[in-house]
């Protein structure tokens, strides 16, 4: 299987306020290509695109293409979960809404402190090794958003886990926060091969300050900035495939062109990744990587992620006089919520897989967007 696979959450979108209003046409389109050039590795969630991507792929993908074409990704919602009989109900829709009768890998979805206590309360992980002995999924596991404390107590406690799915880019690597090399680590010493998810950390790793392009350019004129991210994290050993939230067919072409024949990192490419992590942790103040995940717990409708770029993009400006950032803040909060309606209840907060101090960041916001 190419070190590739398309995820299902980042799609082009026909209005950018609506995560449901999927550019099918587009979308049809980058899975004809992927497909094509060899490529057959999807991922999606029951959450993803306004709990619409389960149906999407069946439009896009699993109605048109015979069954041994592609190798379909789905995962159970644990943050949803209440009781064991939501287990087989959920599952059964993810079945019909793909429209295929079995996955080739069922992971559990996001998992955490809070959420594992969730799939241990349930027996969730009983449930999935079930679903492998009767056939209905392939390859079991977990994707994964804490510690590797943590991670190593669930893979103990769990032997028989196929694969784990953890969030690893060249920014995040020494992160103390997210600690992507020392997860990547207890998988692999677990003997588990691993999925990568946020190569380029929500695009933040494709749009990289002018300092960085340079750097990238000059190493390899062609490739680009977002090529170093994926081929990172592929260079990896037991890295089965690395996800990408492709948004249009431009970007889809870009990454196969790299990755059609890929070629691992050598030691010179490693170090001017190293380099452009060190430029870039001095320039990103909030590393957001847009999942949404907090808005959907926000109880007064905040769109924390979209804040957190503006702000972003905010404090790498010169800041002097007329502020565009200022202005689409203005404009976002005509119809949502500004930063300031926050009530301070934490929810944002315990569902983020970044562990961001969300609260403290939309208090700065409020100072620097709406002073």
């Amino acid at each position: 299987m190419k070190k590739l696979g398309l995820g299902l959450m980042r799609l082009p979108l026909l209005d950018a306020e609506d995560p449901a209003s999927v550019d099918i046409v587009q979308t049809m389109q980058m899975v004809d290509q992927f497909l094509e050039r060899g490529f057959t590795y999807f991922d999606t969630a029951y959450m993803y695109h306004g709990f619409t991507s389960e149906n999407i792929v069946r439009q896009v993908l699993t109605s048109r293409y015979p069954r041994e074409r592609f190798v379909l990704t789905t995962k159970m919602p644990t943050m949803r979960l209440r009781e064991k009989a939501d287990l087989d109900c959920i599952f059964d829709e993810q079945l019909s809404k793909c429209g295929v009768d079995y996955f080739d890998y069922y992971l559990l979805h996001n998992l955490n402190t809070t959420h594992y206590e969730i799939a241990q309360q349930l027996d969730a992980f009983a449930f999935i090794r079930e679903k492998k002995r009767i056939g209905q999924a392939c390859k079991i596991g977990f994707s994964y958003h804490d510690g590797p404390k943590l991670l190593d107590q669930i893979l103990i406690e769990h032997p028989y886990i196929d694969v784990v799915q953890l969030q690893i880019n060249y920014l995040d690597w020494d992160s103390a926060g997210i600690q992507s090399k020392s997860c990547y680590e207890v998988a692999r010493r677990h003997g588990k091969d691993v999925i990568v998810m946020e190569p380029v950390k929500g695009g933040a790793l494709a749009n990289v300050p002018e300092e960085v392009r340079q750097l990238f350019t000059t190493a390899d004129p062609e490739r680009s900035a977002a090529s170093w991210a994926i081929r990172f994290a592929a260079s990896l050993d037991g890295v089965l495939t690395v996800l990408s939230g492709m948004s249009n067919l431009e970007q889809l072409m870009d990454n196969i062109g790299y990755m059609e024949d890929f070629q691992p990192m050598d030691a010179k490419e490693r170090q001017i990744v190293n380099q452009a992590a060190t430029i870039l942790k001095k320039a990103i103040a909030i590393p957001c990587t847009g999942c949404n995940y907090c808005t959907q717990e926000c109880p007064t409708g905040i769109p924390i992620p979209t804040y957190f770029s503006l702000y972003n993009a905010e404090m790498q400006s010169l800041r002097r006089g007329f502020s565009v950032q200022q202005v689409y803040y203005e404009n976002y909060a005509k119809t949502h919520s500004k930063a300031s309606a926050c009530i301070q209840c934490g929810q944002c907060e315990r569902q983020c897989p970044q562990h961001l101090p969300v609260i403290q960041w939309l208090k700065k916001i409020v100072d620097i967007l709406e002073e």
